[in-house]
């Protein structure tokens, strides 16, 4: 009898642990599975290198604007931060290995943000994703004033150092108070009003409009929305057109407005 409760006693506890085993390798097998169907599904999303307090800023700024992202994060830590959250797509590797770009759909992505805490990091990023897809938009974090040159050579087509940000947005808090809070009333970061620059392209303008003016479009009237800016097709800016500036396919509106002025605007357009 002794015998016979022991031996039955083993079975069950192995049987039990194996399917524990069996059961976690199952689960971890279909999450990363539907990961990869998802990322296989993606388009024109923003992949974001690094979940640090610059990527985390990032991604909550995709989040609100409703753009699709994914977290390429290699720091264990992080990773189980963001496990909590099960909105967040992510992947777990190195996001200096141009297989895990690859895996991150890197050839349909719509832009690259590299935010690593490590310059030399974020030039091999650069690097990869330009040669992956010549297209693709590159934004790089720069610890160093040395590296932005480095990282411009290497691909990117901005380069931002966050520090040398937030020290003149500070410096001119003090210098220009009134300016700055207007601003930030503007881009609703100290109150309600939720104002929004939006970016807009007249490839698919109606052909009522084509070759005409500002003034014909009447965004104003019709919408609410204001233009504030055009870029020309040879890339250069305007800022606060005139209503008699001449408009074509390759010319892009920069305009102000409420989330429903930009819409009815898109809608005119």
């Amino acid at each position: 009898f002794y015998l016979v409760t022991n031996i039955g006693i083993f079975f069950y506890g192995a049987t039990t642990i194996v399917g524990l085993v069996i059961e976690g390798e199952f689960k971890n097998f279909y999450k990363n599975f539907n990961v990869k169907k998802k990322i296989s599904e993606l388009k024109d999303h923003v992949i974001v290198c690094g979940y640090g307090r610059n990527g985390k800023q990032v991604c909550m700024e995709l989040k609100d604007d409703n753009h699709p992202y994914m977290i390429i994060e290699k720091r264990q830590d992080i990773i189980e931060e963001l496990k909590l959250d099960e909105s967040n797509l992510f992947i777990d590797g190195d996001a200096t290995e141009e297989d895990t770009l690859i895996d991150a759909g890197i050839r349909n992505a719509k832009a690259i943000i590299t935010t690593l805490p490590e310059d030399p990091d974020n030039v091999y990023v650069v690097l990869s994703a330009r040669e992956l897809n010549s297209s693709i938009t590159i934004i790089s974090r720069a610890s160093n004033e040395s590296s932005v040159n480095k990282l411009k050579r290497a691909g990117a087509n901005n380069v931002i150092m966050p520090e040398k940000i937030g020290g003149a947005h500070m410096a001119a808090l003090v210098m220009k108070p009134d300016i700055m809070e207007f601003i930030a009333e503007l881009t609703g970061q100290s109150s309600d009003i939720s104002l929004t620059f939006e970016e807009l392209s007249l490839k698919d303008i109606s052909s009522e409009y084509v070759g005409g003016t500002i003034r014909d479009l009447d965004i104003r009237n019709k919408t609410g929305a204001n233009i504030i800016g055009l870029r020309m097709p040879d890339g250069e800016f305007i800022i606060n057109p005139l209503p008699e500036t001449k408009l074509n396919k390759n010319t892009k509106l920069i305009a102000l407005g409420d989330s429903k002025q930009i819409t009815e605007m898109q809608k005119l357009i």
